[in-house]
């Protein structure tokens, strides 16, 4: 048997920035991947959901009590809170590709809404790189959970690997 890989904690944990989620189980499993991870997360309202809402703990069970969560209002609530963070804006359309960004400890990396994606004054305010995960060509994008899961392994692959 194979032994079993663990992940070493960053001193400075990534962050993982939703903003304005609407499918509770998605942000259940981010909160989820925050646990095993050791990522933050913090959460950009409106959300669609409330974040007592029952599909959302399920989702991510027992893992909860394990997970930094910060609401914020807004957008510019949480750039203020988070002026020198290093930021990534996670989009389906245009930007940096994954594989060509180098990620650093404390990074925020930031998704948008499922259904909408981030806000066109999020991804022009000059508020961090633009970047976009690798798909084939005439697809729409892939679900908000997977994508964070992709980003944030990919980034704990360059810092702990």
């Amino acid at each position: 048997m194979l032994p079993v890989s663990q992940l070493t904690p960053l001193d400075n944990p990534l962050t993982l920035v939703l903003v304005s989620p609407q499918i509770p189980p998605n942000t259940g499993n981010v909160a989820r991947l925050c646990a095993v991870t050791g990522c933050k997360l913090m959460l950009v309202e409106p959300l669609g959901f409330s974040i007592a809402d029952k599909e959302l703990k399920r989702a991510g069970l027992d893992y909860w009590d394990k997970v930094f969560l910060k609401l914020y209002p807004s957008w510019s609530a949480y750039v203020a809170d988070n002026a020198q963070a290093r930021r990534f804006l996670f989009t389906a359309r245009v930007g940096t590709g994954l594989w060509q960004t180098r990620f650093e400890a404390g990074d925020h990396l930031v998704f948008g809404a499922e259904t909408t994606g981030l806000p066109a004054e999020v991804l022009e305010g000059g508020q961090g790189a633009v970047t976009t995960i690798p798909m084939l060509e005439d697809r729409r994008s892939l679900n908000l959970s997977t994508a964070v899961g992709v980003v944030a392994y990919e980034a704990l692959r360059q810092l702990c690997g």
